[in-house]
Parts: C-alpha cells; sequence; structure tokens
C-alpha cells in the first residue's frame, strides 16, 4: 500500500508538474486532493469532513494557493460532476472570466480579462481547431473533465500562445482512481424555447492492476449528447435618412431603419466524445503512458428570417411619429445612406448635413417583404494521441512526450429567399425590448403572392488543420539556502492548415422584386417547385404576435434532390459545386522553444518566507501562407476584359524572447503576497494570414457587396503582463485581492471598411493591428462555509468574485480611446451555497455590464458627426454595435441518495436574460435576442 501510495502522490505530482505546470510548492500534498476529487471519497481536514460542492471549492481554492502563477481553478465535485452543464458555463464563474451566448444558444465565446486570445490544452498540449488557434471549449463535454485550470500569468515552461492567458483542460487518469470503477451519468436537458427534452449520456470505466512489471491502469471516457436550440431574435437595420431621389419617400429631419425583421437560429446539434489512457508504472521512479482523444460536432440547423424592407421603390409610410431621439448626421443625396469615404486620395459622393431624428412608430404599405433560410450541414472530427514517459525520483525530474492531432470540418450553406409585396404593417422602434411589428391579415403566411426574389446562394467550405508536437521537460531539486529547483526543456510543434471554399451566387429566374423587373418575377406556386418548399418559420414575440413566416424549407435546402431541383430552376449545374482555387490557401507554421527557469525560496524572517521563478523562453517561428487572388485585366488592343486567378505567397518568421519572474511572501496564517511579471505572444490565425481577397455583388439592393481579406503582414500580438495579488485562506474560505495590467502590442482587430474595386464600392472586412492598447483592472474573489451555524444551517456558503477591466486603444488608429472590442469593463458573480446531510446545491447570479461587440463602421448606417468636420473626405465617424448589461440566474441541486447513486436537478438562465443591441446610442436599437432558459434533470450511478 506503500508503494502504491507513492505511485499515486508522484503521479500526481508529475502530471501537474509537467501538464499544468502552476506549482513551486511541494506538490505532495495536492495529489491526494486530484484522487478525492475524481473518486469522491472524502478527506479529512482537522475535524471537518468535505465532498461534493466544498470539496470541490475547496481543492480549487488549494490548487490558487499554492500555485507559482496566478490560477484560478474548477475542481469537479465528483467524477463526470461539473459545477454547469458545459466547460464555457462553468468558466463564467472564474474571477476575470467574460462570456456571451452563441448563436445555438450555448455559453461560448470565453475571455479572460477581456481578451479572447487564450491557448487552449488538454493536459498541457495545445489543441487547436481547424486553421484557427482556439478550441471550441463546448465540443469538449465537461461530463470528461476532471479539473480545469484558468492560468492568467505566464512562467516560461508553459507553451507561449495566449496573451489572455491559458485555460488547460485535465481528463481523468486511471491511477487517479483508488479501486476499479463504472460510472454511468444520464440527462435529460429542456429548453423552453426549442421545446424539446434532449439526451446527454456518458459512461467512464477504468481498472488498476498490479503486474510482475508493474502496475498499468486503463481508462474509457465515452459521452454522447444531442441539444435542439431555437434562438428567435428581432433586428432593426441601420439608419437612413429619409430624404434622397433614389428612396421612395420625402420626409426632413427624419430617419429610419432600413429593414425591420424577425429571424431565428434553430436546429439541432450532437456531440459524441471519447477518451482513454493508458498509465504503465514501469518501476518507481518511471511511468509511461498513451492518452487519446476524440471529439466529434455534428448540427443541421437554419437561419430562417422573414423582413420588411423599407426603402425600395413602390413603398409608402403614414402616420409617422418621431422620437426625441435626434442627432446631426450626413447623408447622401442619392440614397440617404451614410457616405463613406472611397478612393484614393479619398472623396465623398454627394451629401448634406442636417439633424435627423428616429421615427418612433409608422404604417408602412407595400414594403417589400425578405423571407430566406440559410440552410447548416456542418461537422467537426478532432482526434488527438499522445505518447510519453515520467521519471521521478527524489531529486530529477523528467518528461518527454509526442503527441498528434488532426481537426477536420466541412460546411455546407444553402440560402434561398423568397418575397412578396406586404399590404400594410405597423411598425413601432426598438426602445430596449425589442421593435414591434403587427401586419393585419397575416399576409407573411400566405404563399398567393410570393415570389422567387434576390437569388440563391451556395457555400461549401473543408478545413483541416494538424499539429505535430513533441517536448521534453526536465528539472532537478536544489538544497540551497536560496535555489530550489531547476527547469528546462524544449518544444517543437509543426502545424499546417488548409481551406477549400466553392462560394456561387444566381439571381432569381424572372424579374426581381423591388426593381425594374418587378413584372416577371415568377410565383413560387407557379414555379414547378414542390408544394412542401415553403414552411412555416418559428415566430418572434414582437413580431406579428409570434404567428411566423412562410420561408424555404430547410430540409429541402440541405437534401441532395432539393438542391438539385432548385439549381436547375436557377440554371446553375446540378450537384455540389466543385472548389474554387482562388478561394484556397494552405498555410504550414514551425515554432521551436526553449526555456530555463530557477525556482527560489529562503525566509527572511520570522514565520516569513519569500519564494518564486524567473525564467526565460526563447522562441523562434517561421510560417508560409499561400493563397490566391483574383485580378481583372481591362479590355486592351480589342481584347475583352478578362479574370485572372494569380497565386499569391507569404512567407514571414518571428524570433521573440519571453522573460518571466514572480515572487511570493507568505507571512503565515493563510495570509499571503505574489507579483508576477510576464512577455506573452499571440500569432496571428492562418485565416488572417491569407493573402488572397474575395468579394461577390449583391443580390440584394438594400445589402452592401461584400468582401474579406487576410492580411500577411499582420503582426503577432505581444503583452507585457504584471499582477499583484494579496491573498488570505483560512479554515473556511479565502478571500484574494488582485491587481493587474497588459501593455499590448500589434493588438489585432477585424473590422470592414469601403474599398473600390473595378469602380464599385464593397465593404471588405480585414484583420488589421491597431498599434497599442492597455488593459487594466482589478479581481476581488472569496468563499466561505459557515459550518459554525446551528443544525441545518451549518451547510451554508457563499462564493463571489468581481472584475473590474479598464481597456483603452491607444496609438492612431479609428479606434483609438475606446475600450477594446467585447470587453465589459464590470463582471461579478454571486453565489449561495448548500451541502448537508446528501442534500447540496447551488444558486448564482453572473452579470455583465454594457460592452461592444461589432464595429460596423464601413456599413452605410447614419451615424453622428461633427458639422465642423463633415466635409473632411477623411472623417468617417464610428458605428458601433453595443450591448446593454445583462444578468443571467442558474441554480443546480443533487441529492446523493446512496454511495452509488445521485440525482440532480438545474436550470440555467431561469429569469430569461435577453441580449440588447444597439448602434452608439442606446435609443438606436439594433438587436434582441430571446436567449433560451433549459432545465436539466439527470441521475449519477457509480460501481
Amino acid at each position: 500500500m506503500m508503494v502504491r501510495s507513492k505511485i499515486l502522490l508522484g503521479m500526481s505530482a508529475l502530471a501537474y508538474a509537467g501538464t499544468a505546470q502552476a506549482q513551486t510548492a511541494p506538490v505532495g500534498s495536492e495529489a491526494p486532493a486530484r484522487a478525492e476529487a475524481a473518486t469522491g471519497q472524502a478527506a479529512d481536514e482537522g475535524d471537518i469532513v468535505v465532498s461534493g460542492i466544498r470539496q470541490s471549492l475547496e481543492r480549487a481554492a488549494q490548487i490558487k494557493q499554492n500555485a507559482a502563477q496566478v490560477v484560478d481553478s474548477i475542481v469537479s465535485e465528483d467524477i463526470g460532476k461539473f459545477p454547469d452543464p458545459t466547460t464555457a458555463a462553468a468558466l463564467q464563474r472564474v474571477p476575470g472570466v467574460q462570456v456571451s451566448v452563441t448563436q445555438s444558444n450555448e455559453i461560448g465565446n470565453v475571455r479572460v480579462r477581456g481578451l479572447g486570445d487564450i491557448l487552449t490544452t488538454v493536459d498541457g498540449r495545445e489543441i487547436i481547431t481547424t486553421t484557427g488557434r482556439t478550441f471550441a471549449m463546448q465540443d469538449l463535454p465537461a461530463d470528461a473533465l476532471a479539473r480545469v485550470d484558468v492560468i492568467k500569468s505566464n512562467t516560461s515552461d508553459l507553451i507561449e500562445g495566449g496573451i489572455a492567458g491559458i485555460i488547460d483542460l485535465q481528463l481523468n487518469k486511471p491511477f487517479n482512481f483508488r479501486k476499479p470503477t463504472l460510472v454511468v451519468n444520464a440527462r435529460g436537458n429542456y429548453g423552453l424555447k426549442s421545446d424539446k427534452f434532449d439526451p446527454q449520456v456518458s459512461v467512464l470505466a477504468t481498472d488498476t492492476w498490479q503486474t510482475g512489471i508493474g502496475d498499468i491502469g486503463a481508462l474509457v471516457n465515452v459521452s454522447w449528447a444531442k441539444t435542439h436550440y431555437n434562438h428567435p431574435r428581432t433586428r432593426e437595420g441601420v439608419r437612413r435618412a429619409m430624404t434622397g431621389t433614389n428612396i421612395p419617400y420625402t420626409l426632413a429631419g427624419a430617419m429610419l431603419p432600413n429593414v425591420v425583421e424577425s429571424h431565428s437560429d434553430y436546429g439541432w446539434y450532437e456531440r459524441p466524445q471519447a477518451n482513454a489512457a493508458l498509465q504503465w508504472q514501469a518501476s518507481d521512479h518511471l511511468q509511461v503512458y498513451a492518452d487519446g482523444l476524440y471529439t466529434g460536432y455534428r448540427s443541421q440547423s437554419q437561419w430562417s428570417l422573414a423582413n420588411a424592407q423599407l426603402f425600395l421603390p413602390g413603398t409608402t409610410i403614414s402616420n409617422v411619429q418621431l422620437s426625441d431621439d435626434c442627432i446631426a448626421a450626413r447623408s447622401r443625396l442619392d440614397s440617404g445612406q451614410s457616405p463613406l469615404p472611397g478612393g484614393t486620395p479619398p472623396t465623398l459622393p454627394a451629401y448634406r448635413v442636417s439633424d435627423l431624428c428616429q421615427v418612433q412608430s409608422a404604417t408602412i404599405s407595400n414594403a417589400v417583404s425578405e423571407q430566406k433560410t440559410y440552410s447548416y450541414n456542418n461537422r467537426t472530427d478532432a482526434w488527438l494521441g499522445a505518447f510519453g514517459f515520467k521519471y521521478d525520483d527524489d531529486i530529477v525530474h523528467a518528461k518527454a512526450e509526442v503527441s498528434y492531432q488532426r481537426s477536420v470540418n466541412t460546411s455546407e450553406t444553402i440560402l434561398a429567399v423568397v418575397g412578396q409585396r406586404i399590404p400594410t404593417f405597423e411598425y413601432t422602434a426598438n426602445n430596449g425590448d425589442g421593435a414591434v411589428v403587427t401586419t393585419p391579415g397575416d399576409p407573411f403566411l400566405s404563399s398567393a403572392n410570393v415570389v422567387l426574389s434576390e437569388g440563391m446562394d451556395q457555400t461549401f467550405s473543408r478545413s483541416v488543420g494538424d499539429l505535430f508536437q513533441a517536448r521534453i521537460d526536465g528539472s532537478f531539486d536544489i538544497d540551497s539556502g536560496l535555489l530550489s529547483k531547476f527547469q528546462s526543456g524544449f518544444r517543437y510543434a509543426d502545424r499546417g492548415g488548409d481551406l477549400q471554399q466553392a462560394v456561387v451566387s444566381k439571381s432569381a429566374p424572372g424579374g426581381v422584386i423591388g426593381s425594374g423587373t418587378e413584372a416577371t418575377a415568377i410565383k413560387v406556386d407557379a414555379s414547378g417547385l414542390p408544394a412542401g418548399y415553403l414552411y412555416r418559420m418559428p415566430g418572434v414575440p414582437t413580431f406579428n404576435g409570434g404567428a411566423g413566416a412562410l420561408v424555404p424549407n430547410p430540409d429541402f435546402l440541405r437534401s441532395d434532390e432539393g438542391r438539385d431541383i432548385l439549381r436547375t430552376l436557377y440554371g446553375l449545374p446540378t450537384g455540389d459545386p466543385d472548389y474554387q482555387p482562388q478561394r484556397a490557401f494552405y498555410a504550414n507554421e514551425k515554432t521551436l522553444a526553449g526555456y530555463a527557469q530557477l525556482s527560489y525560496e529562503t525566509p527572511i524572517a520570522a514565520g516569513i518566507t519569500l519564494d518564486g521563478v524567473v525564467g526565460v523562453r526563447p522562441t523562434r517561428t517561421e510560417r508560409s501562407i499561400r493563397g490566391s487572388s483574383v485580378v481583372t485585366i481591362p479590355a486592351v488592343g480589342g481584347q475583352p476584359a478578362r479574370t485572372e486567378i494569380r497565386p499569391l505567397t507569404a512567407n514571414t518568421s518571428d524570433t521573440d524572447v519571453l522573460p518571466n519572474a514572480s515572487a511570493r511572501l507568505q507571512f503565515g496564517g493563510g495570509l499571503q503576497l505574489r507579483t508576477s511579471y510576464s512577455k506573452t505572444i499571440r500569432r496571428p490565425d492562418f485565416a488572417s494570414l491569407n493573402p488572397g481577397l474575395t468579394y461577390s455583388l449583391s443580390t440584394n439592393p438594400n445589402i452592401l457587396n461584400a468582401g474579406s481579406a487576410g492580411n500577411p503582414d499582420l503582426r503577432p500580438q505581444k503583452s507585457d503582463s504584471y499582477d499583484v495579488s494579496l491573498e488570505y485562506y483560512f479554515r473556511r474560505g479565502f478571500i484574494a485581492v488582485a491587481g493587474y495590467k497588459r501593455d499590448i502590442t500589434d493588438r489585432v482587430v477585424t473590422a470592414s471598411a469601403n474599398e473600390v474595386i473595378d469602380g464599385i464600392n464593397y465593404s471588405i472586412s480585414r484583420p488589421r493591428n491597431v498599434g497599442q492598447a492597455e488593459l487594466k483592472g482589478v479581481e476581488v474573489s472569496g468563499q466561505a462555509f459557515f459550518d459554525f451555524l446551528p443544525g441545518l444551517f451549518s451547510g451554508l456558503g457563499v462564493m463571489g468574485n468581481f472584475t473590474y477591466a479598464d481597456t483603452q486603444v491607444k496609438g492612431s488608429d479609428r479606434l483609438t480611446g475606446l475600450p477594446l472590442q467585447g470587453v465589459s469593463k464590470y463582471n461579478f458573480n454571486a453565489g449561495l451555497l448548500y451541502e448537508k446531510s446528501g442534500l447540496s446545491g447551488r444558486l448564482v447570479y453572473t452579470y455583465r455590464s454594457e460592452y461592444y461587440d461589432s464595429d460596423e463602421t464601413g456599413a452605410l448606417g447614419i451615424r453622428e458627426v461633427d458639422p465642423a468636420r463633415a466635409s473632411d473626405a477623411t472623417y468617417n465617424p464610428l458605428l458601433l454595435n453595443y450591448v446593454r448589461p445583462s444578468g443571467r440566474l442558474d441554480f443546480g441541486l443533487s441529492w446523493d441518495m446512496s454511495d452509488r447513486i445521485r440525482f440532480d436537478l438545474g436550470g440555467t438562465n431561469i429569469l430569461g436574460a435577453k441580449y440588447r443591441g444597439y448602434y452608439n446610442q442606446p435609443a438606436f436599437g439594433q438587436e434582441y435576442r430571446y436567449d433560451d432558459t433549459t432545465y436539466t434533470a439527470g441521475v449519477r450511478i457509480r460501481i
């Protein structure tokens, strides 16, 4: 038993030092914590026996206390029992972490201290999704995790690549279990908006055998979940002045959205997952291991919408009521849109400057509708395998490992549009609760006047990423009065990525509604399309009372037969289009990094100890990006104009030296002060470096022609990171106050701008370096349990954290002086906890203050101007989409019926928090999203 305990202690210590690499203090006390967290067995701390929620939180506090860096952790409450249904949802409880709700109504878009530039690792290995540098954490179910570390300050033994920090996802391992274990989790999830009850299951099996060649342990964990969702929204488009030569009405001093619409993202996705681990303790000092991980994602979904386009010929307006929300703006004389600078030198089309007030309500007649469906079929598969060994004796510690990952995504999108004239509808502007539209007679539900409209778009893509990693890490303990450990190591990474894509667009046959050819538009009922081509999309409460609308059937658009019927009608070849060489790119990147790091520890006064680390990590990266561009050759010498596909190649390299230093003063009694400095780097993702340019003409006159391009000249972002924290750990909890500062150079943002190509205006989206940015703030966190209270009240506890983030773009960019995109200034969590007599529960409220999530300065929307600068063609005022403050309330409740059976209930967003967006000023509403409320019930059986 002593040998086995020693093995467990050593393996846990090495796994943490070699993977999370967040310890400098002795980790012997940490090893049993990991084993107990995995097995659910209780631990003695004085006369208190803890398990479940309390044990999970106390283990996380212990990791935070002992770490060399600023680290916050989430520890599984039991096997397959994470505190929230998904990893991203659990991470929103971590101080300094911000999240948002994705289109598929999941918690995602994780940011650490306001930045999304996170390096994700699994058991210390970098993991990616195809051509990006991030990993969709939703693709690794929380059921598979033993622990998650959010590492906010780097040390040189950590992989470089995350200026926001590192999130390490740690899987269960067989040597973390003391006996054969089989755990089955079964759960049902019900979404109020989707009105579906969805299954989620996982099975973990592990055992360890004593053999003549040493202990051998094996673990297999598989999980599967399917989720239906419905994420309804209302939207008002960018504003236009209601005066101009090419708009259907004249109302001086007024502005109106170019479109009002309801739309829903809905469908289903499923996630299969499997991971396995094999550990062989060949001797007391040597362990050999192999790990495998598979994650999958399949989705069939659609974005269906119904709108009214308010600036097409034939539309009339009456009963106009203007609000008091007015701005000074410039508008084009022909279209009422914002005049965007274009050309070299920049010029402005003819415009006027006037005070414009928002239409608060109106009756609009004969508007053209857009009733369309984007059908999506997506699949992602990722495989990761690793093999290595760990050596550990009383002085020397070593680890060597090779791993390989491959990630493949295929995506299919078909867009089809129909439309009609809407006789009349009543419109009320969004004042924070979504725009209200009422259409007498429900014309959106009648096919009598619906015609083929605009066009059919096909987008097919396949992206592949692979990553080979090899690393060796070693350390030896030093017995001196100051130095305690020396660490060094090397890592080599060879990464590739390629994208193949086809984009085909074709205007509708016959005429186009809202244009001069409207009279020859083809009615859907007379087009020869089958009767099931139109179906009723889900409704939105504020749009015609939630009645919905007829739109192209997404299942028809996903079927091979349906696509070919539609292609034939639109005059396109049958079959999926071939990938287009002008839209492809291939990238390769090789990185070599080494590091050296010293740990020190010394007493400096009675009861006061100083310890920390000092290190440096040099890196060298070489990359090659191959893409192409479409070039227009003008007509010369009687030869007609033509286009050519020209290959483009960009080769770049960078060499960086990344130092770090940290110090911790331990005063005794649980009080400690830590400071740290580190230099970190974030390399651009491959798609951002793609030298090619793709663009297309819009078939909708209300939508600006658009395109996208990479920027091969993008420089890596770099950050000088400073942290200081004062922490006090006591018997029943802890409290910590931390300050941080990030000085970021070459910050990368992506936004659109007007570009003139062959005399036509396009809104081209490109990434760019914005110079410098500064991020600073304060985090306050803590937790406590009140076991001194009498009776049932002794199970009560509280947890909470508050983050203040002050960010600013510096330099000469157009965003100078503004906060960084996506960063909320204030974020907090407040939770009530309970654990007693087999019952455990939590009630947690999460709040996020206002932020802006997109820069639409390159779009045509009206925005406020300084009249004194209105004639300056280099002046283009910002148009940003802001998100109002919001909070979510979640709960979880568990009952241990016995040591083997546990029942769980939970709910997320039970108060129905919503996304509420606006342009520049709160009065100018943009989008209103009805985020779903989900309830869950499950049972866990352990054998």
